[in-house]
């Protein structure tokens, strides 16, 4: 078994609106999915990504409106690297950024940034063969996009005993001093550890909920046979409606998921709906009328504008 490298990253805002206009008109990601937490279905949950909803993308926010800043920590991901084609690519980003306001910090090899509350991303040029996961806009041509993950930064409380539970349990292979990556068939990504800082974390605003990896549902149930095998404490698999999840906390402080590729978010629509209404489970339809009433009202970022060139799955 191996895992496609991450499947999706959770984070948390405290202003959904603003967190729509970053991540979809700035960084030209597609609004894939407006549902909710479904452990708090007082909250959403934005979904993030490629034109076509593909797991290896999405970056997903639970709104806790007028959540503080937070600030990340040791058990905490600290930074979400993207990948971008080229090296032009990093100079679009530079000036697009830095024209909407964002501090940028310019390197020959990354372009480095936060957003409005402060959650760090970096961009890298893209050095696999992996398919890029791209998603329509009108003012980024696809050659310059966002591409998807390539990997994380991460504060551990115990780096020797994540990274054992890295190497033995999920089979991930050490590339370089403190980085290990994770590749399956279809994918792969990586997790890189840094010294934490002496100041606690703290989880809100701004700041990482979980990071998912990438499994199938062919393969989750021997996940779960193998994190009880090592006796590492889990949730057992979960229905989503869309994925199938399977959560344990790393030794480190990190909470993980093993995440499934099916059955995707148009399991409630066509791909060309993704986005544009709020998507319940069916466990959540009777709630419907209360669920949205306490909702942030969010507009339909793509309303006035519509894909050139319909993709295909």
């Amino acid at each position: 078994m191996r895992l496609n490298g991450l499947h999706h990253i959770t984070a948390i805002t405290g202003d959904a609106r603003r967190n729509l206009d970053f991540y979809t008109r700035v960084l030209g990601l597609r609004l894939t999915a407006k549902t909710v937490n479904q452990d708090d279905p007082s909250v959403y949950h934005l979904f993030y990504g490629d034109e076509l909803a593909r797991p290896g993308a999405d970056l997903t926010f639970f709104e806790y409106p007028g959540a503080t800043p937070g600030r990340p920590g040791a058990g905490m991901v600290h930074r979400i690297v993207w990948r971008v084609a080229t090296p032009e690519a990093l100079e679009f980003w530079a000036r697009r950024l830095s024209s909407e306001g964002s501090e940028v910090e310019r390197s020959p090899s990354s372009v480095e940034f936060a957003d409005f509350e402060g959650l760090r991303h970096e961009l890298v040029v893209s050095g696999v063969t992996d398919e890029p996961l791209v998603a329509e806009h009108p003012e980024i041509p696809s050659e310059l996009a966002l591409q998807g993950f390539e990997g994380v930064r991460a504060y551990s409380h115990r780096p020797d005993l994540t990274a054992m539970l890295l190497e033995r349990l999920l089979d991930a292979a050490p590339r370089s001093d403190q980085l290990w990556e994770l590749r399956g068939a279809s994918r792969g990504g990586w997790i890189a550890l840094d010294p934490p800082p002496d100041a606690p974390g703290r989880q809100s605003g701004g700041s990482v909920h979980h990071i998912a990896w990438y499994t199938t549902d062919a393969e989750q149930g021997a996940w779960l046979e193998r994190l009880n095998e090592a006796r590492v404490p889990n949730s057992g698999i979960i229905d989503r409606h869309y994925f199938h999840s399977l959560y344990f906390r790393e030794p480190g402080g990190v909470l993980f998921e093993l995440a499934t590729e099916e059955p995707g978010f148009t399991i409630d629509g066509p791909v060309e709906e993704l986005g544009r209404r709020i998507i319940l489970p069916p466990w959540l339809e009777p709630r419907r009328h209360d669920v949205e009433a306490r909702l942030t009202p969010l507009p339909d970022p793509r309303a006035d504008w519509e894909p050139s060139t319909p993709l295909e799955r």
